[in-house]
């Protein structure tokens, strides 16, 4: 059966994703198209290049996590620079490995741009953040920036849609007005874009799929301790990710959603053990073998 996928974000706990794929091919689903966000960006990517869920389940599993993570090599020599940079680059790694990774891995499959994809294939979603806009790739690249979609890098979007704030450096890009634009991770305006396949008036062309990093007890969240501004931060960073996607949940069908709960693992945790990982994959295998049997389509 043919079905449309969205994957949210997640950071590492994307290795949760593994699991729920290996259920949903079982299941005898496979998707007409896909979409994600950040962590879920890559995942989506790598189905519209043709990958099944045994090929990225080798794919992460051989992949040094650590390697993605490439501060400015003055850091190494001079680690009280880091401050400068995330001040003044706005990001403590460049986020270069992780586009590499991304681009070869790709590449293996013959996909480079969005010419190499079937139309409609993939979204991407990135939040620009000097215009306040919530950016859909391929989609609104001819709109907002005046690109060719059929020339733009799918890496490169994934990349943008994957750049944490803070974490990694933005990526930028030149509006139609010649000004220039900071690109970050789409969570921070749509982290689970269950939307991106419904057309103005909420119709689909067929099922969707959710597969969401959270717990579906969305509005039985423990209200957050805000003690300092440390605290306060991250409530904002939490609250700007969760309350787009929460407040559409709430008002469509939750039932098309795996809810995978992962919160125990800190989404920017570069050094998980193995064990961890495992436990991720056995998590999402369990949530979608309890969910699969039982959705209505």
């Amino acid at each position: 059966m043919k079905i449309d996928g969205v994957f949210s974000g997640g950071g590492v706990k994307a290795y949760a994703f593994i699991g729920a794929l290996q259920q949903i091919e079982h299941a005898g689903l496979s998707f007409e198209r896909v979409a994600g966000t950040s962590a879920g960006a890559i995942i989506a990517s790598l189905l519209a290049a043709g990958y099944d869920h045994q090929e990225i389940e080798i794919l992460l599993d051989e992949l040094d996590l650590k390697k993605l993570l490439d501060p400015p090599a003055l850091t190494k020599m001079f680690p009280f620079t880091k401050w400068l940079f995330l001040y003044f680059q706005l990001g403590i790694h460049k986020g270069n490995q992780l586009e590499k990774w991304i681009y070869r891995k790709l590449a293996t499959k013959g996909i480079y741009t969005f010419k190499d994809i079937d139309p409609s294939y993939l979204k991407v979603v990135a939040s620009d953040i000097s215009l306040g806009k919530l950016v859909v790739i391929p989609d609104d690249l001819e709109r907002i920036y005046g690109i060719n979609s059929a020339y733009f890098s799918v890496a490169k979007a994934v990349r943008m849609s994957a750049g944490f704030p803070y974490f990694f450096m933005p990526k930028k890009m030149i509006s139609k007005n010649r000004k220039k634009s900071f690109i970050v991770d789409g969570g921070l305006l749509s982290n689970f874009p269950l939307w991106v396949f419904e057309d103005r008036h909420g119709r689909k062309k067929r099922p969707i799929l959710g597969v969401k990093l959270s717990t579906s007890a969305i509005d039985k969240l423990e209200p957050r301790k805000i003690s300092n501004a440390i605290d306060m931060l991250h409530a904002l960073f939490a609250t700007m990710k969760e309350a787009h996607d929460a407040r559409y949940i709430s008002k469509s069908q939750s039932n098309n959603i795996i809810f995978i709960p992962v919160e125990s693992v800190t989404s920017t945790n570069f050094y998980i053990s193995e064990q961890v990982k495992d436990s991720l994959i056995h998590e999402g295998y369990e949530s979608a073998k309890a969910f699969l049997p039982h959705w209505p389509k």
